[in-house]
């Protein structure tokens, strides 16, 4: 691994939070929410170097973290954040990286491929394309990730490369923007010790360079703890210690905790704070003294049944009398006074995104073609199946003829079956989102694309491979082995119906993908609508005969539209003789009568209306959907 590197940086940065409270609403139904105190009066000063923040399991270093780096919801914070004695500016993302504790990264992607992405969408267009490779390189490089740069991060599918080189990939996409504060939510998490320690260790590296490291992490072995400059502990949302890291043990030693010889720091931290016997108050006693040890022993023993609040009060008050609270406050004093008079952020830039909207929809869709292209199952899936019902679907119904009623009856069941073909195949594009999901959440909010941008990108590169293409291919077999009008206007508008009626599909997909989130329950509730559309689609019950409270759903269906369109399409202009001799016919017009379906022009084209309408609103509803998705925790 590289031990130096000359990624560019602005200004050495300082984070410091003064007496920060978070609250939450805690409730379930049926009862009045309550608010629960998560973090209580907080105040560290965290620089250049590594500054971990650690404690037990729900003691709040995650929400402190997300809080340092502005990803907490303004609404239930009290207290100040500032770096470098100003406020959080509002692109603060531009200029910050953050890490999350689960990996988000391309699966399909390579490591230089997923690291050219972040670059592409976040170095301004002010930086050349040669620029951006270069930087790209040089994190490659820094990251020790030379040897697996041009392997593919790896999938449920596809083998990839170890966690260890995962997780440095997801640290290299923060770093491609030469961040002066990094965040990282428990780096090590998944990681076998020698690979936490190696990730660590280049982070240390960094932090050498001028870049504040911020990081949480629970019970690091001592290898890992050496390498931190300033350690933050945590028990019930209150500071414990905030200090040098080197420090902490001689504090601990001082307020009557005693590290056993062989015990690691942080495993001995967590056992003061959770009031375990192995941080046993220190005494003074004779070694050689078996009833004395016992009778301590048996006075530890009684302590443990202590509650761990209490323990948590005790080392509270022990920290606020200590220098070392002294001192941070002394620092955080220092801050205050500069916070009116500081001029700004020296380099910070001024924009909330790096690049346009055309860019980051370009950039977007080209990662999502290279994952259609490397996910073969997923893109030609559609395809295949679309072409194999419409060739059962072709021979079931081959070449209708125009004798009544078989002529009509094949042919409305045609129109049938393909209307729901069109509105169920489109299931596969439930993952489109929930698939994605933590990713987009991730990226929007780290200021890699606008929603809008992400949308358009999605939908362009999902609508044309995944469903005009399938769609093409379906009607082009349908419609002529089974021997519908042979007239090209008739084609195409048999086509252009089923196309809108896949777009309606679709659209009802990306809706309920993102407002669900769960591809168990987003399925069920789309099965139930469709079934529902089905019923209502007026070819096995007249719609005419329907309750009156219950004949407005008809409206709501998309296959009902289908169909009508499909059946005025092809209808129209035909007669139907009985083939049994006698000359008893009937009109095409007569029988769409008789399904009360309306036959002119305008009938025709108010369908094409109703399903492009319904496109709009599901489309529009799917994207402000999206944009309520909280890109904060």
């Amino acid at each position: 691994m590289a031990q130096d590197s000359n990624i560019s940086l602005s200004q050495a940065s300082t984070i410091s939070c003064h007496n920060l409270q978070y609250m939450v609403n805690v409730g379930q139904r049926c009862k009045k929410a309550q608010e629960k105190l998560i973090l209580k009066g907080v105040t560290g000063v965290f620089e250049a170097g590594m500054n971990a923040i650690m404690g037990p399991t729900g003691s709040g270093k995650t929400s402190l973290l997300d809080i340092l780096a502005g990803r907490k919801e303004k609404s239930g914070v009290r207290g100040e954040v500032l770096i470098n004695g100003n406020d959080l500016p509002r692109n603060f993302k531009c200029c910050s990286g953050y890490v999350l504790q689960d990996d988000v990264v391309m699966g399909t992607l390579t490591v230089r491929e997923n690291l050219a992405f972040s670059a592409a969408l976040r170095l301004p267009s002010t930086v050349s394309l040669k620029e951006k490779k270069e930087r790209v390189d040089e994190v490659i490089h820094v990251l020790g990730l030379d040897d697996c740069k041009d392997t593919k991060i790896g999938s449920m599918f596809i083998r990839g490369v170890s966690g260890g080189e995962r997780k440095r990939t997801n640290i290299g996409m923060e770093l491609v923007i030469g961040p002066t504060v990094l965040f990282l939510d428990e780096p090590t998490t998944g990681l076998d010790a020698n690979t936490a320690y190696t990730v660590m260790n280049q982070l240390a590296i960094l932090s050498k360079q001028g870049r504040a490291i911020i990081f949480s992490i629970h019970q690091p072995r001592f290898t890992i703890f050496r390498l931190f400059d300033t350690l933050h502990l945590l028990s019930k949302g209150e500071t414990v210690y905030h200090g040098p890291a080197q420090d902490s043990m001689d504090y601990f030693s001082s307020i009557g905790f005693e590290c056993e010889a062989h015990n690691n720091p942080p495993d001995f931290f967590l056992d003061v704070i959770m009031k375990n016997a192995t941080a046993a108050p220190s005494i003074e006693q004779d070694p050689e003294s078996n009833s004395s040890i016992k009778l301590e022993e048996g006075r530890i023993s009684t302590e443990m049944n202590n509650t761990t609040s209490t323990a948590s009060t005790n080392l509270t008050q022990s920290y606020k009398t200590s220098r070392f609270h002294r001192e941070v406050e002394e620092k955080a004093a220092e801050i205050i006074k500069l916070h009116d008079n500081n001029p700004g952020i020296v380099g910070l830039p001024d924009y909330d995104y790096a690049t346009g909207f055309f860019t980051q929809v370009t950039v977007v869709a080209k990662r999502a073609a290279i994952n259609y292209k490397r996910s073969i199952q997923v893109s030609v899936v559609p395809f295949v199946m679309s072409s194999f019902f419409a060739i059962v679907l072709g021979f079931v119904y081959f070449q209708v003829d125009t004798s009544f009623p078989s002529g009509t009856q094949n042919r409305t069941g045609a129109f049938l079956f393909a209307s729901i073909f069109m509105v169920f195949s489109n299931m596969g594009a439930l993952e489109l989102f929930i698939a994605e999901r933590k990713i987009f959440i991730h990226e929007s909010g780290s200021g890699f694309y606008r929603t809008s941008s992400y949308f358009f990108a999605k939908v362009l590169c999902d609508l044309i491979p995944m469903r005009v293409i399938p769609t093409i291919a379906f009607v082009t077999i349908f419609y002529w082995m089974i021997g519908f009008r042979a007239e090209v206007g008739a084609f195409f508008i048999f086509l252009f119906t089923l196309m809108l009626t896949t777009f309606c599909g679709t659209g009802l997909v990306f809706l309920l993908s993102i407002r669900v989130g769960i591809v168990s329950v987003a399925t069920n509730f789309i099965t139930a609508i469709n079934i529902i559309m089905f019923v209502f689609a007026g070819v096995l019950v007249n719609t005419s005969s329907i309750l009156v409270w219950l004949e407005w759903l008809k409206y709501f269906s998309i296959i009902r539209y289908s169909v009508n369109a499909l059946s005025i399409n092809e209808f129209r202009g035909l007669t139907f003789c009985r083939g049994n001799g006698t000359d008893i016919c009937i009109t095409g017009e007569e029988y769409l009568a008789d399904l009360d379906i309306s036959f002119s022009n305008w009938d025709l084209w108010q369908n094409h209306v109703a399903l492009s309408c319904i496109v709009i609103i599901l489309f529009t509803l799917s994207y402000v959907a999206l944009l309520k998705v909280p890109k904060h925790k």
